[in-house]
């Protein structure tokens, strides 16, 4: 493994469906590099083949052509070496909180101390210790995805995948989990990649925002966010370049006006 490879590269990934009606072309070769700790954003129109692109690089869908490579090595189709957070939290309603988070430990085989302790640390971290022996369903949407952040930390995973994980919750409940992941994933160092179809969110949370053009996707722009504070988007949000950045993001995607100020469906 070379010192100066990418945490994350994506390297030429195509994706081709065959369907009854004939080939379904998702992806035109992508190519993306994410160096350690840094976070990035990934907007564009739906459709365009970003949840494709976190599929081929979690090892869910095996790509047409390209690679996947983490720490410089080959990830191809290879499952487990990212932790991918989805819109629903997916917890396990018969589990604990504290059951929900081991999960992946458990799968792992990892003692069952050690799972108990790593479950803990990361539920006090994330203001959730009091509720280690509840269940699911006796916690508020916000507190579900925490958990679900939680779960996803746990197994030290190399990059993290998040798929609009705060989409299902209200305006406030969402700024403040946005302030929890970036401070989460600043003070782990870790590697995340992030979809959304809101242009604020895109640039509060990220080092860079990557713009993908209609189907078949590939990264048409790139945009580099020069705004301090990137573990604290709640402060960001005062920023006036906010505002200049999303306009920018808007151009990229020639949507109209009403869209920086709503998130899109």
């Amino acid at each position: 493994m070379s010192s100066s490879a990418p945490k994350l590269c994506v390297a030429d990934v195509s994706m081709t469906f065959k369907t009854p009606t004939g080939a379904f072309h998702a992806l035109a070769p992508v190519t993306l590099s994410i160096p350690q700790g840094r976070f990035v954003s990934l907007i564009g129109p739906s459709g365009c083949g970003k949840s494709t692109i976190f599929n081929v690089i979690a090892g869910l869908l095996e790509p047409t052509g390209g690679r996947v490579l983490i720490d410089g090595i080959d990830a191809t189709g290879t499952i487990g070496r990212v932790g991918y957070m989805l819109q629903k939290d997916l917890l396990l309603p018969w589990r604990t909180v504290l059951d929900n988070v081991a999960f992946g430990l458990e799968i792992q085989r990892r003692p069952a101390l050690e799972r108990v302790a790593r479950a803990r640390e990361l539920l006090a971290g994330l203001q959730l210790g009091e509720f280690a022996g509840h269940y699911p369903h006796q916690l508020s949407g916000g507190m579900r995805q925490r958990v679900a952040l939680a779960r996803t930390l746990a197994v030290e995973p190399s990059v993290l995948l998040l798929d609009e994980p705060f989409s299902a919750v209200d305006a406030q409940t969402r700024m403040v989990l946005q302030r929890d992941l970036a401070r989460t994933v600043k003070q782990a160092g870790k590697t995340a990649l992030l979809i959304t179809h809101d242009l604020a969110e895109a640039v509060l949370m990220a080092d860079r925002v990557l713009v993908m053009s209609p189907r078949p996707g590939r990264i048409i722009d790139e945009i580099t966010i020069d705004m301090p504070h990137r573990d604290d988007p709640i402060a960001r949000r005062a920023d006036k370049r906010l505002g200049e950045y999303a306009a920018t993001l808007m151009h990229r995607l020639n949507i109209g006006e009403a869209a920086a100020i709503e998130p899109a469906a």
